[in-house]
């Protein structure tokens, strides 16, 4: 069974006050012993994040990365940068960035590339709509998302990510999907993980990712395919992500 990952996407939100917070809480928390921690901070924060975390379980992660090693893209910045200030995880595919920014397959593809060729893991997130769900695709478009990546892998390669689901219709919404709803997306991951290689199946990451709280985390995390959480909101409260992190233990 994977190591739980539980990880904080804050994404344009946050403080320098809010990451010494963190780091001093997470230093003197007393997490579960089977557990990973992440906190994915905006790029202004990420060197004080790095240093802040240095005494903690918790490890770095970015929001995002360009697709290319350096040159004229202005307000872009590269997996190399995200490397030297001491991140090592780093958001591909959120549903914010395929939907605000037109991020689709392609462009998740060559982002992923690029971030395994720095040595940076990619943690891949696959969500369909509200539409998508309603018309009974959900499971269809989640796949191939998955599909469209991982087709392109190499076989080692495949098994240097993480995977996270997050309903786009269960992010900032308040709604969340049951742990039922949830659980049978990721089961139908593990399948299709087990499909290439029965190793990537029993050792991939599966996060789940939407509006996952302090009150519903350990009902979701209690699913045998939910490995951790991709957590929003609630990574900015540190009681609560301290909660949640309880949880997965």
């Amino acid at each position: 069974m994977p190591m739980p990952l539980i990880a904080g996407n804050w994404k344009m939100n946050g403080s320098l006050s809010l990451v010494e917070t963190f780091g001093q809480a997470l230093a003197d928390a007393d997490l579960p012993s089977r557990l990973e921690v992440a906190l994915m901070v905006p790029f202004p924060y990420l060197e004080s994040a790095s240093r802040a975390l240095a005494g903690t379980r918790a490890v770095l992660g970015a929001q995002t990365l360009s697709d290319q090693p350096a040159g004229a893209f202005t307000g872009e910045v590269s997996g190399e940068m995200l490397r030297e200030v001491g991140a090592t995880l780093v958001l591909v595919g959120h549903s914010e960035r395929r939907t605000l920014f037109g991020e689709d397959d392609s462009a998740v593809l060559a982002r992923v590339r690029r971030a395994l060729e720095v040595g940076l893991t990619p943690v891949l997130c696959l969500g369909e709509t509200l539409e998508e769900r309603d018309d009974g695709r959900g499971e269809t478009v989640v796949i191939g998302q998955l599909e469209a990546v991982l087709d392109a892998l190499e076989a080692e390669q495949r098994h240097r990510l993480v995977i996270a689901y997050e309903p786009v219709w269960a992010i900032g919404t308040g709604r969340t999907a049951t742990p039922e709803q949830a659980q049978a997306i990721h089961a139908a991951l593990r399948r299709r993980l087990a499909a290439y290689d029965d190793g990537l199946a029993e050792k991939t990451q599966l996060l789940y990712g939407g509006s996952m709280k302090a009150d519903n985390a350990a009902e979701l995390l209690a699913q045998p395919d939910i490995d951790g959480g991709l957590v929003g909101g609630a990574s900015l409260k540190i009681d609560d992500f301290l909660a949640i992190c309880q949880s997965a233990g």
